[in-house]
């Protein structure tokens, strides 16, 4: 059988998607053989053919767009046994668009909640207000349109039953790499990215999105520095110009841009924060939880679910810097308290997020698709 894999997130962009995609392309290739769609964000080198698509000179938060190439893409997808689509973006819409009008059958994995993620990703004030309406309306649409869902969680599935939209859906949990994402020596971790030993550090990594409201996260440990001197902030990821200045020569941040490897970079964290206003599951809070760091977040998508507070994390209330710097000093404070967080978190990864499990559970659901078909 012939795949197409459309997506607007690809190597050599690092983000969820593309690690995602990473992970769970090389079991499907053992099944299926793979065409990729993607933007050109530079060389990749891979076992399967790779259409790329050009750029365009817009760029949406930290997201530079890929054009709407609609004829090239239906050509492509052809001569394809299914699609299987990742984004709602111009190569996600167009795939989306093409499969239903060639009768192919189609998969979409659901990443995020767009209509919540775009108008918290931009500045604009006019901007958010007409994004919420339209994006909803628009993946509504097109998810109606689609043989399956691949949902990371019940509350997502239900949330997207709710809003009428009928496709059946399948819940595939994400996974994380236990083997690569593991405890190391936080002394000897601090040391190689140029901390002292002793230090505490406070950590994020990923996107630099404005929904990922790092703002509240500064806010709180402007206050929490105030009360303890050796404590630093590391920030590890790349987004918009204006998000990335908040941090700039900000005394005890570090900021360190993006990182092919980020695992040494979390092994030096004491404590890890996800201050975002919306997420589906967040895999680079799992990673963090993977290598027993105690993680502080907000209440948000699925992440509330496989956090339980005072267990395997802490929970925040959103926007909130204050309640963020109670429980961040907290942690400072109980040094026990945050080795038993993050044992407990990294027991919760290694039992129920396995990558093995998700890629298994993924080509299940794909071929149970094209046995209908």
């Amino acid at each position: 059988m012939k795949l197409v894999i459309a997506t607007d997130n690809y190597l050599p962009r690092w983000d969820g998607i593309s690690r995602f995609l990473s992970e769970i392309t090389p079991k499907i290739s053992k099944e299926h053989e793979i065409i990729v769609i993607a933007p050109d964000f530079g060389e990749t080198k891979q076992d399967f053919k790779v259409f790329k698509i050009p750029l365009t000179k817009i760029v949406f938060g930290d997201f530079q767009i890929a054009k709407f190439k609609y004829f090239k893409i239906r050509s492509i997808i052809k001569n394809a046994d299914a699609v299987f689509t990742q984004t709602i973006g111009p190569i996600g819409i167009a795939s989306i668009l093409a499969a239903k009008r060639l009768s192919k059958p189609l998969i979409s994995f659901i990443h995020n909640i767009e209509w919540e993620l775009f108008p918290k990703a931009t500045s604009l004030l006019l901007m958010k207000k007409i994004f919420y309406p339209t994006t909803k309306k628009l993946v509504k649409s097109l998810y109606n349109k689609c043989d399956l869902l691949i949902v990371p969680a019940d509350n997502i599935a239900d949330m997207l039953s709710w809003q009428n939209i009928k496709t059946m859906k399948r819940v595939v949990h994400l996974g994380v790499d236990a083997n690569k994402f593991t405890k190391g020596n936080k002394r000897q971790s601090k040391k190689k990215i140029g901390l002292k030993s002793d230090d505490l550090v406070i950590g994020y990594h990923g996107r630099l999105g404005r929904e990922k409201n790092l703002k509240t996260l500064l806010r709180a440990f402007v206050r929490v520095k105030s009360n303890h001197k050796n404590v630093n902030l590391l920030l590890i990821g790349s987004g918009p110009k204006d998000v990335e200045k908040m941090f700039y020569k900000k005394k005890g941040v570090i900021f360190s841009g993006r990182q092919n490897n980020v695992v040494p970079f979390i092994q030096a964290m004491d404590i890890y924060v996800l201050p975002s206003l919306t997420e589906t599951t967040s895999l680079s809070t799992l990673e963090a939880m993977s290598c027993e760091v105690a993680v502080i977040s907000t209440k948000v998508g699925f992440v509330k679910d496989y956090i339980k507070n005072g267990f395997n994390g802490l929970l925040f209330d959103k926007q909130n810097a204050y309640d963020l710097y109670k429980k961040i000093d907290l942690l400072i404070r109980k040094s026990e308290l945050r080795k038993k967080l993050g044992k407990n978190a990294r027991q919760t990864v290694s039992k129920n997020f396995v990558w093995s499990v998700t890629s298994t559970n993924i080509m299940e659901a794909i071929n149970g698709v094209l046995k209908k078909n």
